[in-house]
């Protein structure tokens, strides 16, 4: 077994393990809040105790009004019942553990497959994993095949094209989670004013950055840094460093209603940064979000609306570069499947981690991959 399949084997399992002790710890602590009673302040318990006292007299008069018109008596709520119905839905199980199993079981078909298929599968994983989480999807579609000793240059998988299949693959995976959002956006886009049809011009102005700077500069970077590894760990580095530093120090305070014109701007400016590999299309808008004082779901939803124009003029301008033949291959679509089901499987259990998680882990995985590829390109040289 090469090294490549080694270092991937090892960084599946730790992520693995993360992911799924970060689920039960988030699996726990909603159902430790759901049984712990809330800290009252002594303010509160005034208001309480007040609002309690006018709503069992409301109810008492109820009760003695029922009984004299119907003779029958009404059963007060008891604490117990209030307690019972404040409680939080409990996230089963099923949800949480069902998405690990799924990304498991395509992480062993990778090892399982041969030739084609195995490269098809493990590019599609890398994309649907990099594409929506902040780690850079370009990063690492250029640094697996180097890893793992694929470089045969006129193999289907050091093309255009084939990152650009990859890449349909994600999209759709945005438009299966986020259709209905959509649908709303693009109902209420002749009428600014209100709440989604704002939302709407603001992904359009957030969208314009990205979509100028990846027209002009996106061919000539993927030339320059296909073959360029310490710059692309460099910017893992850089970018993780950055999105530990701001993540941490920013406050959390701010939902989609509350982004500006000028905000929405900066998100999109830090959008054309993702033509460097390593630095994360998700990760640059995510980073901006926080550092503008965004909730972490809110900058991670905002980033993953702002995806799908950018990536979808991005996979029409580019789909005459397929070369025909691919459309007739099995690994061609097992690779653009495999981004799909994994791409749904990260949008959910990002937007669900960030809601009692930091991006600390995200940015320690940066920090050791950038070290993975120097110690490599080190020990090959």
């Amino acid at each position: 077994m090469n090294l490549g399949w080694l270092t991937v084997g090892a960084i599946g399992v730790s992520a693995l393990g993360t992911l799924l002790y970060r689920t039960y710890k988030l699996e726990n602590n909603l159902a430790a809040q759901s049984k712990q009673p809330r800290n009252w302040t002594t303010g509160e318990r005034l208001r309480s105790a007040t609002a309690g006292i006018r709503a069992e007299d409301a109810r008492g008069t109820m009760a003695r009004s029922y009984s004299t018109t119907y003779g029958k008596s009404m059963r007060t709520p008891t604490t117990a019942d209030t307690a019972t119905a404040a409680q939080p839905p409990r996230v089963s199980r099923v949800f949480v553990t069902l998405p690990l199993l799924i990304l498991l079981g395509l992480v062993l078909l990778a090892f399982l497959l041969q030739g084609d298929f195995r490269i098809a599968t493990t590019l599609g994983l890398v994309q649907g994993l990099g594409e929506f989480l902040p780690i850079s999807s370009s990063a690492h579609l250029i640094i697996t095949p180097w890893l793992f000793g694929w470089t045969d240059p006129g193999a289907f998988y050091n093309t255009q094209w084939y990152d650009v299949a990859l890449h349909m693959g994600t999209l759709l995976a945005l438009i299966g989670f986020f259709w209905r959002d959509w649908l709303q956006l693009i109902g209420s886009a002749a009428q600014p004013q209100s709440k989604n049809g704002r939302l709407f011009w603001l992904i359009v102005v957030a969208s314009l950055p990205g979509a100028a700077i990846g027209f002009v500069l996106d061919r000539v970077a993927a030339d320059f840094f296909r073959d360029k590894q310490l710059i692309i760990a460099t910017s893992l580095a850089v970018m993780g460093v950055a999105l530990y530093i701001i993540d941490r120090a920013a406050p959390q305070r701010e939902e989609l209603a509350a982004i500006t014109w000028p905000k929405a701007l900066l998100v999109g400016l830090a959008q054309s940064l993702a033509f460097i590999p390593g630095v994360s299309r998700s990760g640059s808008t995510m980073t901006m979000g926080r550092a503008l004082g965004l909730k972490r779901e809110t900058a991670a939803r905002f980033s993953f609306l702002m995806a799908m124009p950018i990536t979808f003029g991005a996979a029409m301008l580019k789909l005459k570069d397929i070369e025909s033949a691919a459309l007739h291959t099995a690994p061609f679509w097992l690779g653009i499947v495999v981004s799909f089901v994994v791409g749904v499987l990260a949008i959910g259990f990002l937007l669900r981690y960030l809601k009692t998680n930091s991006f600390l882990p995200f940015a320690v995985y940066r920090i050791g991959l950038a070290a993975l590829v120097v110690v490599v390109y080190l020990l090959r040289q």
